[in-house]
């Protein structure tokens, strides 16, 4: 049940997850962070079996990582998204990974750029991109709404609106999202598990002021 989006703007990619953990018809998290960031300017969204995501993410990552130390410079991200691909092709022939993936990054002389791929090692380049059952109620709207060069609040827009179908038509209720973009300035994270606290937190005082002004009036009438 895990979601993944993303949809590429006039030089940025923008990611959002879910923020569950699941395990059967249990939610045993509300704060996972399914978006790793492989270095300065590339981000993999990953969801499926959790210890399958983890494990597949935290592999790609060191490896990218060992490489970088190596060679003294970064894959781009076409041959970054080659690599993933080809060790997932490679596990899919040993122990296949159910681990479903984005990747968005950012190059100097290519711009911006978002690859789908599944478990079974397809892989693609694409303007947007949604991985679980969220893509039955989403890709319509990404593909009503997705024009080349949107805006950051465009295509934020068009994230919350995927959001909001989400929530009002999958049956099973989506927790908070995190979302980060990728730029030429690099990775920033737009929502947070934080920020989510803080807005549980207002929602929570003004829920309780209102209880306490409609008890006080209540009091008052008697």
């Amino acid at each position: 049940m895990d979601t993944l989006l993303g949809i590429t703007g006039d030089g940025f990619v923008i990611l959002a997850a879910d923020a569950g953990q699941l395990r059967s018809i249990v939610r045993l998290k509300d704060d996972e962070d399914k978006l790793y960031p492989l270095d300065t300017n590339k981000i993999l969204g990953v969801v499926g079996e959790c210890g399958d995501r983890t494990h597949f993410a935290e592999y790609i990552q060191k490896n990218l990582a060992l490489y970088t130390l190596r060679n003294d410079e970064e894959l781009t991200t076409p041959k970054a998204a080659a690599y993933i691909r080809s060790e997932m092709a490679r596990a899919l022939r040993e122990s296949p990974y159910q681990a479903n993936c984005l990747i968005a990054g950012y190059d100097a002389k290519t711009g911006a750029s978002l690859y789908f791929m599944d478990y079974l090692a397809s892989l693609q380049k694409v303007n947007f991109g949604a991985q679980g059952y969220a893509s039955h109620f989403t890709l319509a709207i990404f593909d009503r709404l997705w024009r080349p060069n949107m805006s950051e609040p465009e295509a934020l827009g068009v994230l919350e609106a995927c959001m909001a179908e989400l929530a009002k038509r999958l049956i099973v209720a989506m927790p908070d999202f995190f979302i980060k973009i990728v730029d030429a300035n690099g990775i920033r994270v737009l929502r947070s598990h934080d920020a989510f606290a803080r807005e549980k937190a207002a929602v929570g005082a003004g829920a309780g002021a209102a209880a306490a002004g409609g008890s006080a009036a209540a009091a008052m009438d008697m």
